[in-house]
C-alpha cells in the first residue's frame, strides 16, 4: 500500500511533532538495460536516506528545539528494516521519513491531527486532506502522565495516502487494528501512573505548592517532556511499534484489490455482491455475539460470484453416479417435449420439484436449470427430507419417499419430475446420455396444460440455440447469457415505467409492443417479465427511487 504511518505527539514546549514513522519502499521493476546490475535504492540508497534523516535530527538538536519528549530514536540509531519475501518490499522505520518530499507532508498531518482536526472528546478517529497534501486518518489518544498538565499527553497516529478512495473503503479495518495499539499503550501507561501515584501522588503536591507559570515545568523535578517508552516503562517500544505499523501497511495493502470492470456490472453481479455482503455482515454478527475474532474479508470478481453461484449450493461432485453435463444433456435426455414443459414453468416462477434418491443427479439438474434465470430470481433448496412451500424456493430437491401435499400437485403452479430407478438393460437407451437412461426414467407431472407450441419469446430463441448441433457447450452458454441480459434490460424498463412512473394500463402496453414482447406468446411474456422484476437488485430500484425523488419523475412524464 502507498502509504505511511506516524506516531505524533503534542509536546508541551515545542507542540506537534512527529515522534515514529513507518513507510513501505516497494522494490522497482528492472528493465532488460538494467539485467544484472544492482537495483537502484538498494542498502547504499537506504544509506543516504538514513544518513539524511540523522542529519536532520542532529540539526534539530543543535537548534535546542528537541526534547526527551520529541525524541524517539537517538540520531545514531539506524532504524527498523523489515522485508516482505513474498513482495520484496522494505518496511523502514525512523523518526522522520526517509525522502526529504515526504516530511512536509508527515509534519502538516501531524500539526493538524493535534491542532484543528480533531473529533468531539478530542480522543477518536477522523479523516482529513486534499489532492496536494494527501489524505489523513487519524486516531488521536491520551497517555497517562503523573508529570503531565492534566495528568495525561496528547498523541496521535496518523495514516497518510495519496489514494482517498482506498483510505475510505479501509476506515472500519484501520480503526479495529489502531484501537488495539492504542488500548496497549493506554493500559501499559496506566499501570505504570498508578504505581507512581501509589508513591507520590501528584495532585497533592500540586495543591500545596506555589504555582508559577514561568517555572511551572520546572516545578516537576526538570522532567517536563517525558518519553513515551518511560511512560508505559516499555524499553522496546520503537520495536513493537515498528511491528505493528509494517504488518498494518502489508495487511492494508493486501486485503483489497483492484479490478478492471468491462461495463457497467451486470443485475446478476449486484445481486450476488449483495448477498455476499449480507452473509459477511451476519458472520460478523455472529462472531461479536460469541466474542470471536475478526476473519479476512474475500473479495471476488464477477465470474467467480457467477461460477460459485451455480455451483457451490449443490456440489454433484461429492456424489457417485451419472450426472447432467449442460442444458443441452439435459434437452437430449428428458427429450424435447418434456424439456420445453419443464423449462416453461423455470421462466414462469412455478415450482420445480425433483424427487429421487440420487441427490448428485437431481443437484446437477438444478444447477443446469438455474441458468435460465437471473440470479435473483433463484431460490433453491438442492435436497430435502420434507417438502418446502413455493414461497420460500422455486427449485426443490426431495428424497422419494416424500410425499407431496394435495394444494400443490393440483396447483397449476408447480411442475414434479419423478426420478425412477430402473434395472439396466431396459428400453430407455439413446446415443446420449446413455448412462443416465439406463438407470433412471423420468416421469414430469403437472395440471397446467400449457401447450407446447405456444410460449415466452425467450424459450424460443433458447430452443433454437440448443437444437443448433453446430454451437458448442460453450457458444450456447454465452448465447443464453445474452438472451437474459437482453430480457433483463427489457424488465428494467417495464419496471421504470410501471412501478415507478405509475403509468396505466394503455401506456404499459405500448411499452410492451415497444419491446417486443406482444403478439404470439403475449401472456407468456408478460407473466416472464412480472415474475423477473423480482431479481432486481435493490441497489437498481433504490438507484431509482432515489433518482424519482430527486426530480427525474416529471421530466419521464
Amino acid at each position: 500500500m502507498n502509504a505511511l504511518v506516524a506516531l505524533c505527539h503534542f509536546c508541551e514546549l515545542h507542540g506537534p511533532r512527529t515522534l515514529f514513522c513507518t513507510e513501505a519502499l516497494h522494490p522497482p521493476s528492472p528493465t532488460p538495460s538494467q539485467a544484472g546490475a544492482p537495483i537502484p535504492g538498494d542498502r547504499e540508497s537506504d544509506r543516504d536516506g538514513e544518513g539524511l534523516t540523522m542529519r536532520a535530527n542532529s540539526s534539530a538538536t543543535q537548534r535546542g528545539d528537541m526534547c526527551e519528549g520529541c525524541r524517539s530514536l537517538p540520531a545514531s540509531h539506524p532504524g527498523f528494516v523489515s522485508v516482505d519475501s513474498e513482495t520484496g518490499i522494505r518496511f523502514l522505520s525512523h523518526q522522520q521519513p526517509r525522502q526529504p518530499q515526504l516530511f512536509s507532508v508527515v509534519r502538516q498531518a501531524c500539526v493538524r491531527s493535534l491542532s484543528c482536526e480533531v473529533c468531539p472528546g478530542r480522543e477518536g478517529p477522523i479523516f482529513f486532506g486534499d489532492e496536494q497534501h494527501g489524505f489523513v486518518f487519524s486516531h488521536t489518544f491520551f497517555i497517562k502522565d503523573s508529570l503531565a498538565r492534566g495528568f495525561q499527553r496528547w498523541y496521535s497516529i496518523v495514516m497518510v495516502a495519496m489514494d482517498r478512495i482506498y483510505l475510505i473503503n479501509s476506515w472500519p479495518f484501520l480503526l479495529r487494528h489502531l484501537r488495539l495499539t492504542i488500548q496497549s499503550l493506554q493500559s501499559t501507561a496506566l499501570k505504570v501512573f498508578d504505581s507512581e501515584q501509589c508513591v507520590c501522588p501528584q495532585r497533592a503536591v500540586r495543591m500545596n505548592s506555589v504555582f508559577s507559570p514561568a517555572v511551572f515545568p520546572h516545578q516537576r523535578s526538570g522532567n517536563a517532556a517525558r518519553s513515551l517508552p518511560s511512560l508505559t516503562q516499555h524499553t522496546n517500544l520503537w520495536a513493537s511499534l515498528h511491528s505493528s505499523f509494517s504488518w498494518l501497511l502489508k495487511a492494508c495493502g493486501s486485503r483489497l484489490t483492484e479490478k478492471l470492470l468491462e461495463g457497467a456490472p451486470t443485475e446478476d453481479t449486484l445481486v450476488l455482491i449483495e448477498r455476499q455482503t449480507e452473509q459477511e455482515e451476519e458472520m460478523s454478527c455472529w462472531e461479536g455475539a460469541e466474542g470471536g475474532g475478526s476473519r479476512p474479508q474475500c473479495h471476488q470478481s464477477e465470474s467467480e460470484l457467477y461460477r460459485d453461484f451455480l455451483f457451490n449450493e449443490g456440489k454433484a461432485e461429492g456424489y457417485p453416479g451419472p450426472k447432467f453435463r449442460s442444458l443441452r444433456h439435459l434437452r437430449q435426455v428428458l427429450g424435447t417435449t418434456d424439456f420445453r414443459q419443464l423449462a416453461w414453468h423455470v421462466l414462469m416462477g412455478n415450482q420445480v420439484i425433483l424427487r429421487g434418491a440420487d441427490p448428485g443427479l437431481i443437484h446437477s439438474a438444478f444447477t443446469m436449470l438455474k441458468a435460465l434465470l437471473p440470479v435473483g430470481c433463484v431460490r433453491s433448496v438442492t435436497y430435502s427430507a420434507q417438502y418446502e412451500e413455493a414461497y420460500r424456493c422455486n427449485f426443490l430437491g426431495l428424497s422419494p419417499d416424500v410425499p407431496i401435499p394435495t394444494h400443490v400437485s393440483s396447483s397449476e403452479f408447480s411442475v414434479l419430475v419423478d426420478v425412477v430407478s430402473v434395472e439396466r438393460g431396459s428400453l430407455y437407451s439413446a446415443a446420449c446420455g446413455e448412462d443416465i437412461l439406463s438407470l433412471y426414467q423420468f416421469n414430469i407431472s403437472s395440471t397446467n396444460s400449457q401447450p407446447t407450441d405456444k410460449g415466452p419469446t425467450l424459450l424460443n430463441k433458447i430452443e433454437v440455440a440448443l437444437s443448433n448441433e453446430n454451437l458448442s457447450v460453450d457458444v450456447v452458454s454465452h448465447c443464453l447469457l445474452c438472451l437474459k441480459e437482453e430480457w433483463m434490460n427489457k424488465v428494467k424498463v417495464l419496471f421504470k415505467f410501471s412501478k415507478v412512473d405509475g403509468r396505466g394500463r394503455e401506456d404499459t402496453q405500448k411499452v410492451l409492443a415497444l419491446l417486443g414482447a406482444t403478439g404470439p406468446g403475449e401472456e407468456d411474456n408478460v407473466r416472464l417479465l412480472k415474475f423477473w422484476m423480482t431479481g432486481l437488485s435493490k441497489t437498481y430500484k433504490s438507484h431509482l427511487m432515489t433518482a424519482v425523488r430527486g426530480g427525474e419523475r416529471p421530466l419521464s412524464q
